[in-house]
């Protein structure tokens, strides 16, 4: 079921998709301007390093992650958050199983493409 322009959202309605090893998301809601992503992470899982013309803005809902965003890598605690402007290299480690809840800004056609 698309979740294009829901505008109230069931988490437990949503099924996970699988997207790597030990990578999981469900796509919450979004429109052409905006769409939320919950993405769990095992530990140790990586979401390897990439870029893409979105803006991106993550907030750590739980776990532990080390965070790369142009060569520059934190460690990011629930309640944290980080920003990744268009373009830009980045990539997680989770440290910690965990989730992470993106933001992306327009939204991302390649995770809706069929």
């Amino acid at each position: 079921m698309s979740q294009l322009g829901k505008r109230f959202v069931n988490d437990t309605a949503i099924a996970w998709e699988v997207v790597g090893e030990g990578l999981k998301r469900k796509i919450m809601s979004y429109d052409d301007n905006v769409m939320m992503v919950k993405v769990a992470f095992e530990a140790g899982a990586v979401g390897a390093l990439h870029s893409h013309y979105h803006t991106q803005i993550s907030y750590v809902e739980s776990g532990v992650f080390e965070i790369t965003i142009d060569g520059i890598t934190q460690t990011l605690r629930q309640g944290d958050t980080y920003y990744i402007p268009p373009h830009v290299v980045h990539g997680a480690v989770a440290l910690e199983a965990g989730v992470l809840i993106d933001v992306f800004t327009p939204f991302r056609e390649d995770f809706v493409a069929s």
